[in-house]
């Protein structure tokens, strides 16, 4: 496994983008995508020489990531990508990783299947096996 991204919850993408240009140097790298359902809109940001950037923003109330919104947001998770979804699932939950939400179809990821599990240290794991991004600016050197 490696790390594919982190993912940051923001109360509003556009704000969101903002601090991430203007402080951090990273820039836009993908259109908005709406993921149906987990109910939440998610950009990739990316800068050079470093890690790839997920803002996610709750699409309502209803949202898994709403509460944590309102409090300000913040770390959600870390997004690992491997070779095999299921195999990976089943490794991490015979070393006592809670899988939160089973495989399913992601929107940003081309609807290849993600998964949520859940580990110590409050560690929130998204896990995907691929490289493949929805509307991502591959050519884009930053």
């Amino acid at each position: 496994m490696v790390i594919d991204h982190i993912g940051i919850v923001v109360r509003s993408l556009e704000l969101g983008i903002r601090q991430w240009e203007e402080l951090f140097g990273y820039v836009r790298n993908s259109d908005v995508v709406t993921n149906s359902r987990q109910k939440v809109r998610v950009v990739f940001l990316r800068k050079r020489h470093s890690l790839t950037v997920k803002l996610l923003e709750p699409l309502g109330p209803d949202s898994s990531i709403s509460a944590f919104a309102a409090k300000g947001g913040g770390l959600h998770h870390i997004c690992f990508r491997c070779s095999d979804i299921s195999q990976e699932i089943l490794h991490l939950k015979q070393n006592g990783v809670r899988q939160l939400v089973a495989p399913q179809p992601g929107e940003a990821f081309c609807n290849h299947d993600i998964a949520f599990l859940f580990a110590e240290n409050n560690l929130n794991i998204e896990l995907i096996d691929t490289t493949e991004k929805r509307v991502w600016n591959a050519e884009s050197e930053i």
